[in-house]
């Protein structure tokens, strides 16, 4: 074996401009697929990244006007979401896992350092989970501070910079439209560019019950219980559930929706006299269903590029190919003598194809290194939200190995089948 590949080498060395012509198109081909797949799976790890910013699967319910007649009530009837719809779903969802009522307002806040308008929600502690609040410091809203109505607030990484400049906010008190309040948590900077209410960095989150009592909505078409919006979180079967449906049918139906929504309208529509159908008498915003999509736009996209890169290596197979056929051309009065000394048709074959495939692993081998390389290089740059980089995937290089495996075989044989089949009397007379 150490022969053998000592003369391939040899052999490879002796027209080393054709060798690395050759080399050209099956390395670039490998260097396409690590590229092209490095930034499919950056961009489909970036947008999880940023959806867990905003909050995993979650299902967004609003307010909303009725478009279509039901129960002898009129088109375009306000719709109000109250307190008494989060138990009712509570009890009836059989897809929803989490769910808790937000009320929405602007107060004004004020430090000893400082004054800042500011949005504020009022909502139940398991609203920090669905929608992945995080302190950086102190701690997060719990059970109790809801049941007492305690006048306690977790403040956004921004509005913290805003009223404590670099202090420690924690066990520190601020008023909020002149009620005072204590600080009892501040949220970690989050990297969000999805919001329904406006970054989280920039608000005050308060227990529900508390802002019930001292901010209570004031609209007209607003009672003691009525609530901004609705936040759930399905079980996770449910959004898997919902890919294997896209999946499967390669579309989404989004004038009916989802299961989800479905279930949704059909628990609160008899509540509300309106028809289940009607998709404007509450607006309903699923991340599962933009996750979901996005991931199969990427999957497209990374289909695309695989085939691209395959049609380049197999270009460079080709190239490899009829370089081997021109060698055996070139070399036949060598596999005459050869032949003629004693060397056996198995021993010309298998040293043909030796050359083809040592060159497609050698010019493939230099691909990764080269695409690896330059993933790492361009991850030293900074990177948009929903990009989280070059990432290579032990299942993006046992493709490459396996495709180089497959062209470098394919190359090979049929070129080392012709070596191995000369005549030696034929092959010792053949000029040039």
């Amino acid at each position: 074996m150490r022969e053998l590949l000592t003369q391939t080498w040899v052999n490879l060395m002796a027209n080393k401009l054709r060798s690395f012509l050759t080399m050209f198109g099956i390395t670039w081909g490998v260097i396409s697929i690590v590229l092209l797949s490095g930034v499919s799976e950056g961009f489909q790890r970036g947008n999880l990244t940023v959806l867990r910013e905003l909050g995993k699967n979650i299902v967004i319910i609003r307010n909303g006007r009725t478009s279509l007649q039901a129960g002898g009530e009129r088109a375009g009837r306000v719709i109000r979401l109250n307190i008494n719809d989060v138990s009712a779903l509570k009890e009836q969802s059989r897809l929803l896992e989490h769910i808790t009522p937000e009320l929405m307002r602007g107060v004004k806040a004020k430090s000893a350092f400082n004054a800042s308008s500011v949005g504020m929600s009022g909502v139940w502690p398991i609203y920090q989970q669905i929608r992945t609040i995080e302190v950086e410091r102190g701690r997060l809203l719990s059970e109790a501070d809801n049941q007492e109505a305690r006048r306690v607030v977790v403040v956004g990484f921004d509005t913290c910079k805003q009223l404590f400049a670099d202090r420690d906010p924690v066990g520190s008190q601020i008023t909020l439209n002149g009620l005072p309040y204590t600080v009892i948590g501040k949220i970690r900077k989050k990297q969000q560019d999805s919001n329904y209410t406006g970054a989280d960095n920039y608000r005050l989150f308060i227990p529900y019950e508390t802002m019930r009592k001292d901010f209570p909505l004031s609209g007209p078409f607003d009672t003691q219980d009525s609530l901004s919006a609705i936040i759930a979180a399905p079980y996770e079967q449910v959004a898997e559930e919902l890919n294997r449906m896209v999946e499967r049918e390669g579309r989404f139906n989004f004038e009916q929706g989802g299961p989800v929504e479905g279930e949704v309208r059909s628990i609160l529509a008899p509540r509300h006299s309106f028809d289940p159908r009607d998709r404007e008498a509450i607006s309903m915003w699923n991340t599962a269903v933009e996750a979901v999509f996005f991931k199969k736009m990427i999957s497209s996209m990374n289909e695309f590029f695989i085939a691209v890169s395959l049609i380049t290596l197999g270009l460079g197979g080709i190239g490899v190919m009829n370089i081997m056929l021109i060698s055996v051309k070139e070399r036949t009065r060598e596999i005459g003598v050869r032949k003629a000394l004693g060397a056996t048709s198995r021993n010309v074959q298998w040293q043909f194809f030796s050359e083809g495939l040592f060159l497609t692993l050698l010019s493939g081998t230099v691909g990764l290194g080269v695409g690896v390389g330059l993933c790492r290089l361009i991850n030293l740059l900074p990177m948009p939200a929903r990009f989280s980089g070059m990432i290579i995937t032990w299942q993006t290089a046992a493709f490459s190995i396996a495709i180089l495996a497959l062209i470098g075989i394919a190359a090979s044989t049929y070129p080392a089948r012709r070596a191995a089949e000369m005549v030696p009397i034929e092959a010792l007379r053949y000029e040039l």
